[in-house]
C-alpha cells in the first residue's frame, strides 16, 4: 500500500471548486449559531421538512436556514423557562 504525498494530504482538505461555505449572519455569535443550527438539525434529522432547497446533509440545511433567516432563535424573555432540577431557584 502506497503512503500518499504529503501535497495530496493538504490539497484533500481544501474546498471543492464551485463549493460554496455558509457564511453566519452578523446577528449571531459564534456560538449561538452553532447551537441554532444544532438543535435544527435534529429536527431534521427527526423528519422535519427543510425550508431550504438542495440535497445536503442535515448539518448543512440547518446552517443554510439559519444564515437565511428561516429558523430563528428564541427571545428568552418570551416565557419563564420552567425549573429542571428541584434544587433551581
Amino acid at each position: 500500500m502506497a503512503v500518499p504525498d504529503v501535497r495530496e494530504i493538504v490539497d484533500a482538505r481544501q474546498p471543492q471548486a464551485g463549493a460554496a461555505m455558509v457564511v453566519r449572519p452578523a446577528t449571531y455569535n459564534s456560538y449561538e449559531f452553532v447551537v441554532v443550527a444544532a438543535l435544527r438539525a435534529k429536527q431534521l434529522l427527526s423528519g422535519c421538512v427543510p425550508l431550504v432547497p438542495g440535497d445536503h446533509s442535515a448539518a448543512t440545511t440547518a446552517q443554510m436556514e439559519v444564515a437565511e433567516g428561516r429558523v430563528v432563535r428564541c427571545a428568552a424573555d418570551l416565557a419563564e423557562t420552567p425549573r429542571q432540577c428541584l434544587w433551581q431557584l
